[in-house]
């Protein structure tokens, strides 16, 4: 026990604990005396006893608008999908704790409403982003709108997958269907239609597998 981080023992004390006695009935000391902390300790690493379960979400939308600003015009597609990436793998990371988030984020609404308020934030991230990225042209901004929209769908829609144990290999499909979100859109001053869009990512993988995965994007767009 006294070997695990103390930010891990917290959560790991706090999942207990909804899990036990619910979410309501759960108090900070409480959660801190699980983890045979003080309180104290807990609030010099958490703001709240939902903040405990909760990813870095300060941290991890840092690391986001730092790759988004590492990119060129030319370069604004491929950084929005490493940024995605980002926050996909750290969910990943967490494993077993992600998994159970979810289940308590299903059934407690506070929870629930805190990971949606999460959500707007990286949403929001992105829009301004492509925004800056389309320019001033008409209709730019409902753009960005849109295909910042669409980029956090597709997150979620791969990340629910992997909560649920529905997909194999996590990071290929968001691949995919990031893929398929950037062939939906071009910049307001570049033609329209007659070619697709092709997002090349620094992979480690097996470079066949990575076309094959490349291709099926190509057939679904």
């Amino acid at each position: 026990m006294s070997g695990i981080p103390v930010r891990e023992r917290l959560v790991d004390a706090a999942l207990d604990l909804f899990d036990e006695r619910g979410y309501e009935q759960t108090t900070a000391d409480d959660i801190a005396d699980r983890a045979g902390v003080g309180r104290t300790t807990l609030f010099r690493h958490y703001r709240s006893k939902e903040d405990v379960i909760f990813p870095d979400h300060d941290r991890l939308v840092t690391a986001v608008r730092e790759r988004l600003a590492t990119s060129s015009a030319d370069t604004a597609l491929v950084a929005v999908t490493d940024a995605v990436r980002l926050v996909l793998l750290r969910y990943i990371e967490e494993g077993d704790r992600a998994r159970r988030r979810y289940a308590l984020t299903s059934r407690v609404a506070a929870l629930r409403d805190r990971e949606i308020a999460s959500v707007a934030r990286y949403q929001r991230l992105f829009r301004e982003f492509i925004a800056e990225w389309m320019g001033p042209a008409p209709g730019a901004a409902l753009r960005a709108e849109l295909m910042a929209a669409a980029v956090v769908s597709a997150h979620n829609h791969v990340l629910r997958r992997w909560l649920r144990r529905d997909a194999a290999d996590p990071a290929a499909e968001l691949d995919a269907a990031m893929a398929q979100v950037v062939s939906l859109f071009t910049r307001p001053d570049e033609p329209a239609g007659g070619g697709s869009t092709v997002v090349v990512l620094r992979d480690l993988r097996d470079p066949e597998y990575v076309a094959a995965t490349i291709r099926r994007a190509l057939q679904q767009a």
